[in-house]
């Protein structure tokens, strides 16, 4: 079982950064994908961001890439999302994820953190 636990998320204006942390523990870090998802109220959560399990491939969704980075240090056990440039659209609660497949899809994911909420003014 692995435990994740998001921080880093709060209020900022827009053209501003933030970098969101995933702390995981319970399991082998190095063995998972892991990934950044998001929601805001009545929509579905979607795909943000992933890295693989050794950090050499990533793969973002068009809407935030070139102004979001995902990273992760094995070696902490933790994964980061450095959100630069940031618009009101990116205001919601963003998730970190850990899984075995790299995909996009939400349901592919078997372990998940609380959340942290970003919220951007414009």
């Amino acid at each position: 079982q692995v435990q994740l636990v998001e921080s880093g998320g709060g209020l900022v204006q827009a053209g501003g950064s933030l970098r969101l942390s995933c702390a995981a523990s319970g399991g082998t870090f190095s063995t998972y994908v892991m990934a950044w998802f998001r929601q805001t109220p009545g929509k579905e959560r979607e795909f943000v961001a992933r890295i693989s399990w050794s950090g050499g491939i990533t793969y973002y969704a068009d809407s935030v890439k070139g102004r979001f980075t995902i990273s992760r240090d094995n070696a902490k056990n933790t994964v980061y999302l450095q959100m630069n440039g940031l618009k009101s659209e990116d205001t919601a609660v963003y998730y970190c994820a850990a899984g075995i497949q790299p995909t996009t899809m939400t349901r592919k994911f078997d372990y998940w953190g609380q959340g942290t909420q970003v919220s951007v003014s414009s």
